[in-house]
């Protein structure tokens, strides 16, 4: 019998094969009928691989931090994939497919690599991109189109938590109207949408039982009357402590702190500390802060002293620099890009206002609360992050008074606030009076910085604090 060709049923395409002489059928069943079929093209669809694409920023490996779907899931173009974790930044992975997640390459907080397989993704066969043979490569994206996938696939602002709710019970967040700040969708959303479609009560929220105490003489032994008797010794047993030392890798925003730090060892600092009378400036404050709240803007102290350090660094411009590795040139920063250390889940974080030398006190407080808020809920960009040329730590949120501020690479100087304190001061009678005392304190980069400078600068921005209505003849 001779065989000229077999169709496949898994492929449209003929496959040629040599002339086959065989004699019975035992033959032709055992010797090559495996061999005249092409197994490799999926019957129901094709996998593709999608890799981690370039996010930009020289950036070569992230942690995944948190899975928006699981094996199993349908997803659409610019559906969320996941959020990674950068030495900069937060980043979400949106999908270039529409199909199945077939494999996730990755668990929690293990570290991805671009280039690398993230997911696989079966799709259709009929709308295939690529033979059946070959693995789908996708392109890396510019740092542009990243933003406007992003930003196309997500319209509304919600924390991985909500979305992951979300994803628990197939709903789509472009679907649900957010009620929280700048219409970000929070958990009540969730619930009342998912309510609303099944038609369903929410339950009230549990509520903790209350165990009313036990009566005097159930609530242990009596005491005995026998005062002489004596009080038994416990018995010491030896203890046992089976607990193991534990090794974690450094990464994320740790790992941006090592290499930071390490860089500022080889700066040499020079350190300047103030006392600063905020008696004004907390009165002002209290007056502003209503008016604030109208405006739907929480206004702090941070604010006033940004603005402070702008209004100086236009005086001593030496502070908003940067020098280069062989110390040969000094470059001069145009715009005003003020960080603020926070203190978040993540870790230290310094995102930074910008262009302050041409914004209003309530400008920087609105600018403020958008950071805020983006870095407790960990979805900080690259561009909040990065950028920054002068730096302001308080410290006084956790209750210290003085410090000894570490400069970040490549600004030059850094101040750190302590916490405002209600003491005793002499007023210019001789007479005792209830003053709110701040304490700063100032590291400059003394290659370039001499203490004179430094202290010129902090008296000036001391004397904007303490007199805030003198900052108006400045104000441009």
């Amino acid at each position: 019998v001779c065989i000229h060709r077999v169709r496949s049923c898994s492929s449209i395409q003929f496959i040629k094969s040599k002339y086959v002489c065989v004699f019975d059928k035992s033959a032709l069943k055992f010797s090559h009928h495996q061999r005249l079929f092409r197994t490799s093209a999926v019957s129901c669809g094709q996998i593709v691989q999608f890799k981690l694409s370039d996010i930009g920023e020289g950036i070569t490996e992230v942690t995944v931090k948190e899975w928006y779907i699981k094996e199993g899931d349908s997803v659409s173009q610019f559906d969320s994939i996941c959020e990674v974790q950068s030495d900069k930044a937060s980043v979400t992975i949106t999908s270039r497919y529409d199909g199945i997640i077939r494999k996730l390459h990755y668990n929690l907080d293990e570290i991805a690599f671009v280039g690398k397989p993230l997911v696989d993704i079966e799709i259709d066969a009929a709308k295939g991109v690529a033979p059946a043979e070959d693995v789908v490569e996708t392109p890396p994206m510019s740092h542009e189109e990243h933003i406007h996938q992003e930003i196309k696939g997500h319209k509304t602002l919600a924390t991985p938590a909500v979305r992951r709710l979300a994803m628990e019970n197939n709903i789509k967040l472009s679907e649900v109207v957010g009620t929280g700040k700048d219409n970000r969708i929070l958990k009540e959303d969730i619930l009342n949408y998912l309510a609303k479609q099944t038609g369903a009560i929410l339950p009230p929220s549990p509520k903790a039982e209350i165990i009313p105490p036990l009566p005097k003489s159930e609530t242990g032994p009596a005491a005995p009357k026998d005062k002489a008797r004596k009080i038994p010794v416990p018995v010491s047993r030896p203890i046992v402590f089976s607990g193991k030392d534990k090794t974690e890798a450094i990464t994320g925003f740790h790992k941006a702190m090592v290499k930071t730090m390490s860089a500022a060892l080889k700066i040499p600092h020079f350190g300047y500390c103030e006392e600063v009378d905020l008696t004004q400036l907390v009165q002002l404050r209290e007056e502003l802060k209503p008016l604030a709240q109208l405006r739907g803007v929480k206004l702090s102290f941070m604010p006033f002293f940004i603005k402070a350090a702008s209004l100086g660094l236009l005086q001593y411009p030496i502070l908003n620099a940067s020098l280069d590795e062989s110390c040969q040139n000094v470059t001069y920063k145009a715009s005003h890009n003020i960080g603020v250390a926070m203190d978040t889940e993540q870790g230290l974080i310094v995102p930074n206002v910008k262009n302050v030398q041409v914004c209003s006190v309530f400008e920087i407080a609105s600018e403020l609360n958008r950071l805020q808020s983006l870095g407790f809920a960990g979805q900080l960009g690259t561009s909040d992050l990065t950028g920054g040329t002068f730096t302001l730590s308080n410290i006084g949120t956790v209750g210290g008074t003085y410090a000894k501020p570490v400069i970040l690479p490549p600004e030059v100087a850094i101040g750190a606030l302590g916490k405002i304190q209600v003491l005793p001061r002499f007023n210019d009678k001789g007479e005792v009076f209830k003053a709110q005392i701040m304490n700063v304190s100032w590291s400059a980069d003394h290659r370039i910085i001499d203490g004179a400078t430094m202290a010129r600068f902090s008296n000036l921005w001391k004397s904007y604090l303490e007199n805030p209505a003198s900052m108006l003849l400045d104000l441009k």
